[in-house]
């Protein structure tokens, strides 16, 4: 199949999951072409059946605003046209399910249907999608794409909830790729962190209001109170700024380490011993997925699909938004004991286990299949 793909190029976790799931839709032998602003930050290898294709970005005085959306139509147009593909998959509704219909209907008026699929990955439905000025648009779109998809049970629940939906909403859960994030001996960078074998807790995110950054560093600070530990904050935005200078204020600001963003993160997740993810609300949580790949027990909330991920006292524990004491509690009661640390970690790998690409990818194989057939037959 030739595939073309719409997504934000960036670090964020559509972005990630469109990029990987087009690399691996490569590897079994699918041409796929991806359509954005600039190159996808996780589209770091070469193949022949991988394609990019920029689009231009228009700056001109009439427009206060840049028409990206405009101009995203015209190039998913003209790439479907001179590349002949025969289907669009879409990641994150806003606004490239719209755009996906409209160059749909340009090709329908040249005598040509080419089908696309709507994946939604959280906040496009939870937090910008539900601006009033979005909905009609983002409900329209949904409801007109020849297939949608949803990250988890939760985020298919809050779409229905959320929007006047007909179309029927199929979960394909994120996925990993295990052959990248697996535990890797790097015992030389973990003494160089930890020398005195304090346990590493670690967080990573996009430093967002929305993942509550501040509850990580609420709950390291107790818990090293009776557990010698260290944190290691992974990722950038808007919050970090603010937290920093918190933590630097705080007695024990040499245990706490900013990172910021990088590439090979199974590397530093490797030589750590908890994962805290305290979001007010995640569709799926992929960076706790990330982590259990690496061994990982998690410390969650108990909000969206973070649930389906993070079995609760099996996996890790999922706790209420802002409850740092029960997240300190549940994080002592893995840590404390050793035996108990090796059960949760044996158990992250084993559930993370079941979300390896080479399980989800011909998932989406067997939809777009299905998705062409019907067009066929229509």
């Amino acid at each position: 199949m030739k595939i073309g793909v719409l997504c934000y190029p960036t670090y964020g976790g559509s972005g990630v999951i469109a990029t990987e799931l087009g690399k691996a839709l490569a590897l079994r032998g699918h041409e796929i072409h991806f359509i954005s602003y600039s190159q996808p930050v996780r589209l770091d290898m070469f193949s022949d059946n991988l394609r990019y294709h920029e689009v231009p970005v228009m700056d001109y005085p009439l427009f206060e605003y840049i028409p990206y959306e405009t101009e995203l139509t015209s190039k998913l147009v003209e790439v479907v046209r001179f590349e002949k593909l025969d289907l669009v998959h879409v990641h994150y509704a806003i606004p490239h399910a719209s755009v996906a219909y409209m160059a749909r209907q340009i090709l329908i008026s040249e005598g040509r249907y080419v089908p696309f699929v709507t994946t939604l990955h959280g906040t496009d439905i939870t937090l910008v999608g539900r601006d009033a000025s979005f909905i009609p648009v983002v409900t329209f779109a949904i409801n007109e794409s020849d297939a949608v998809t949803a990250v988890s049970q939760s985020l298919k629940d809050t779409t229905l909830h959320s929007f006047n939906i007909k179309k029927d909403i199929v979960v394909i859960p994120n996925f990993i790729d295990l052959k990248r994030f697996s535990k890797k001996p790097r015992e030389h960078f973990r003494k160089a962190i930890a020398p005195l074998n304090e346990r590493l807790i670690c967080h990573t995110s996009n430093f967002r209001k929305v993942k509550r950054v501040q509850d990580v560093v609420k709950v390291f600070l107790k818990l090293q109170e009776t557990i010698p530990s260290k944190l290691l904050l992974i990722g950038d935005g808007p919050e970090r700024a603010s937290i920093e200078r918190e933590c630097r204020e705080c007695e024990v600001a040499e245990n706490i380490r900013f990172l910021g963003k990088q590439d090979a993160i199974e590397e530093i997740l490797s030589v750590c011993d908890l994962f805290i993810l305290p979001s007010e609300t995640e569709s799926f949580g992929l960076a706790a997925l990330e982590a259990m790949a690496c061994q990982l027990p998690v410390i969650s909330t108990e909000s969206g699909g973070i649930p389906e991920l993070n079995i609760h006292g099996v996996t890790g524990y999922n706790c209420r938004v802002g409850d740092i004491d029960d997240m300190v509690k549940h994080a002592s009661m893995i840590l404390s004991d050793e035996n108990t640390f090796q059960n949760f970690r044996s158990n992250a790998l084993e559930q993370a286990k079941k979300f390896d690409i080479s399980i989800i990818a011909p998932m989406y194989e067997k939809m777009y299949q299905k998705v062409l057939e019907l067009t066929i037959n229509n």
